[in-house]
């Protein structure tokens, strides 16, 4: 009779240590671990540094926008001096979306398809404030491409709407 009792105790004891790990377990789970599905809050980055200083060193007129609603979040700027002579600065739209202004003094067809990672040219263009702008479709990004920037290739891209590229075309000033 006596073993019988060890057994029980034995069993008791394996089941309550159990409870204690599960309890343990949905403690962690509810207040350790954090439960947050929103996205990442994206921080605004300041460009007029970088901006200043690529208009300085850069041997094209370098475009940034002006006049962009509050609403347009700045959210990367790369620049590189007068040897690679490269811009770019990336937004946010109001509804989300990115877009992006890239210019390069590089072969024209490697700027491109790196800005719209493999999108094509259409037939259709653009007047934008008195320039001419193509619209690129079919790789990650669409575009709108600027036809007549002298020594340098400028792109608009991003997974914005068209309106939203124009929007960002519209407002680029060239210095």
């Amino acid at each position: 009779m006596a073993g019988t009792n060890r057994k029980q105790k034995t069993a008791r004891d394996m089941v309550l240590s159990l409870a204690l790990i599960v309890v343990a377990s949905l403690v962690v789970y509810f207040f350790a671990i954090p439960h947050d599905d929103h996205a990442p809050e994206i921080q605004r980055v300041d460009y007029r540094v970088e901006l200043i200083t690529a208009r300085r060193a850069a041997s094209y007129p370098v475009a940034a926008p002006e006049g962009l609603p509050s609403t347009w979040k700045p959210t990367s700027v790369r620049s590189q001096g007068k040897d690679a002579g490269r811009w770019h600065l990336g937004f946010r739209t109001p509804d989300g979306q990115y877009a992006q202004v890239e210019q390069s003094t590089a072969k024209r067809a490697d700027v491109i398809d790196g800005a719209t990672q493999g999108a094509a040219a259409t037939r259709r263009t653009e007047r934008i404030d008195g320039r001419t702008w193509t619209r690129y479709t079919g790789g990650r990004y669409d575009a709108l491409v600027l036809e007549d920037t002298p020594g340098s290739t400028t792109v608009v891209a991003g997974t914005a709407s068209f309106k939203d590229l124009t929007t960002l075309a519209a407002a680029l000033k060239m210095e």
